[in-house]
């Protein structure tokens, strides 16, 4: 089965898609770090980030290589290991400008769908990012709405992030700056059709897993195809 989990900057996607795919036995996809592994290779090669059609190009170029085994993510570009490298804040800070040029969307849309379907046979996938309910699975079992008020999300991207390595300004950019600038070309801030949202503010990890784990076992026992309404 495909879950697919999209929600604004900070609402704990990516620790909880990881939790549900290692509960479940799912492959897990986390979208972002493609866009953040293209923002790194154009800012290495030195490329204008406003040149949107030299950044599309570098996306098609790019080898990217991306785990999908939760308990152990990697991502390497052209044969570099950029893991820890893409979430510097200086990747971090202009990321927004890769993940709005609406060419290289297209493009990391296509691979995320390829790892996608390449992981079905082996029982299932949870995805997490924007767009992916909508545009690169919307025809996902489970589609979840994750979402947190912003004073959890900023603290919660806080705690992912080394002690003292951003300001509490960088911090706010990330969170605010960014989903404004995403929601220009995606729709994330609101549940797509047939989404269940899940608030996270008030719930720990553990409780947001679960419960995303018991709407899955839910949805897998729907025959595919079931339309009750």
């Amino acid at each position: 089965m495909i879950i697919a989990v999209d929600g604004p900057s900070g609402s704990g996607k990516s620790s909880t898609a990881r939790g549900v795919a290692t509960r479940l036995g799912l492959r897990y996809l986390d979208t972002g770090a493609t866009y953040r592994a293209v923002t790194w290779s154009a800012v290495e090669r030195g490329l204008d980030l406003d040149d949107t059609a030299a950044v599309a190009q570098r996306a098609r170029d790019l080898v990217l290589e991306i785990s999908t085994e939760p308990g152990n993510q990697f991502v390497i570009a052209d044969g570099t290991d950029i893991t820890a490298a893409i979430r510097e804040p200086r990747i971090s800070e202009v990321v927004s400008k890769i993940a709005t040029n609406l060419e290289v969307r297209h493009e990391l849309a296509r691979r995320q769908r390829e790892i996608i379907d390449a992981a079905q046979p082996g029982g299932g996938i949870v995805v997490e990012g924007r767009d992916i309910a909508t545009v690169v699975a919307p025809d996902a079992e489970l589609k979840v709405h994750l979402t947190a008020d912003q004073d959890a999300r900023m603290s919660r991207r806080g705690a992912e992030l080394e002690t003292g390595s951003v300001t509490a300004e960088q911090l706010r950019d990330q969170i605010v700056r960014r989903d404004a600038d995403d929601s220009t070309v995606s729709q994330f801030m609101v549940a797509s059709d047939g989404a269940v949202t899940v608030d996270s503010t008030h719930l720990s990890l553990e409780e947001v897993i679960d419960v995303i784990s018991r709407l899955a076992k839910e949805a897998e026992a729907v025959p595919r195809g079931r339309n009750d309404g």
